[in-house]
């Protein structure tokens, strides 16, 4: 079997996971091979493009989407993809171009397409004709693998009883973050890792902290992270008077979880996150969570009182209020609690990631592609997809 993988750049958290599944397939005789399109204009633009992988090409290694034609982007893309001929095509959202493309070529040619997504498709408000295109086009699509099977009922409408599904696509090397020594849970810091960008929502952040200085004055908030709106919470803090609040900027990723080691909790307020990978690196290390309602993950990967608390990210004294039930916490629960994070985040690792996806290439192999009709055939062909990140930051 020949699995390639497309998106529109594999910066950051997917390199290692195509390292990953390059050897885990090998293994188990399924060649695999990955396309991204662009070298620049991602959101993780500070991650150069850098691969020298032969089975792993990217069309466009010096341009961003908006310096190229629509009809070079897909000209470029349909020769690469026909030059590989895979049996099985993955690929994000059908809403971005390596979606698209690679799901018309797969209809064209009668190969299987699965899709990953870690949006829920309720966070995305459309009008109702681009949502029922967008629907009559991704019911085309075999299978979708997805972050956990929290999502199924997100994706209930397009789930039925010959759709593949598997899980685990949103993990991180775990093994990065995880310390030789054993953990101390004596730490009165609590460590927030954010873009400083409104949807994270440091502002009502602080304003909680307001409230925990004047009770627990003898913990700190270290937060991590630059953006546009670096200088405008630095003003907020002064002016609002903050003593134990620490702006430390952008920070090497290689110092990250020197940073968690010494932290007692982890804390992330965002109005809204499609995941948040963050949050697997701050369980790897051990860290308790207090996170949004409104974060994908924390639906995952929370257990309510087990490692962490959660919160309504738009009412300051509930944020605060699950603050103080941490701080407040004898040592030997904080300890249970830095013992839970890892445990559960431990099964959510690139094995379990590689099994998942083995597993339902096997079960492929079973079925026949799914073959659009008419109109499906006719939106496809016309749909290239688009590369707008303008708003991924934002609500």
């Amino acid at each position: 079997m020949k699995v390639l993988i497309v998106h529109n750049d594999f910066r950051v958290y997917w390199k290692g996971r195509l390292l990953f599944l390059k050897k885990y397939l090998d293994e188990r005789n399924i060649d695999f091979y990955a396309i991204e399109l662009f070298g620049k204009g991602s959101p993780y633009s500070f991650d150069n493009y850098e691969n020298k992988e032969q089975w792993w090409t990217c069309l466009f290694p010096e341009k961003s989407y908006d310096e190229i034609s629509i009809s070079t982007i897909r000209g470029t893309f349909l020769d690469k993809i026909k030059e590989i001929n895979p049996d099985v095509v993955i690929a994000g959202s059908i809403v971005f171009f390596a979606g698209a493309l690679g799901l018309r070529w797969a209809k064209n040619n009668g190969k299987k397409f699965i899709m990953f997504d870690d949006a829920k498709p309720s966070q995305i408000k459309r009008n109702f004709l681009v949502q029922w295109i967008k629907d009559l086009i991704t019911h085309q699509i075999d299978g979708l693998w997805l972050p956990s099977n929290e999502y199924d009922e997100a994706y209930t409408k397009f789930i039925d009883k010959d759709m593949l599904v598997c899980y685990g696509y949103n993990c991180i090397d775990n093994e990065l973050f995880k310390f030789k020594a054993t953990r101390e849970n004596n730490f009165n810091t609590i460590i927030c890792v954010a873009r400083l960008v409104p949807i994270k929502n440091i502002d009502f952040l602080l304003r909680a902290w307001k409230l925990i200085e004047k009770r627990r004055p003898n913990y700190k908030l270290v937060i991590i992270g630059d953006g546009p709106e670096f200088g405008v919470l630095n003003e907020l803090a002064t002016n609002m008077g903050l003593k134990t609040i620490v702006f430390l900027g952008a920070v090497n990723n290689s110092d990250i979880p020197t940073y968690f080691y010494n932290s007692s909790a982890f804390i992330l307020p965002s109005l809204s996150e499609s995941w948040g990978l963050v949050v697997n690196e701050a369980m790897a290390s051990g860290l308790p969570l207090l996170l949004s309602n409104k974060i994908n993950a924390s639906n995952t990967l929370l257990h309510e009182g087990e490692n962490g608390f959660g919160f309504e990210p738009t009412n300051v004294k509930k944020i605060a209020e699950k603050i103080i039930r941490f701080i407040d916490l004898d040592e030997k629960e904080k300890k249970k609690m830095s013992e839970n994070s890892t445990k559960f985040i431990n099964q959510m690792n690139y094995d379990n990631m590689g099994n998942e996806l083995v597993c339902m290439l096997s079960r492929s192999e079973k079925q026949k592609s799914r073959k659009p009709g008419p109109l499906a055939s006719l939106l496809i062909n016309l749909w290239h997809g688009r590369y707008n990140t303008s708003g991924w930051d934002k609500l």
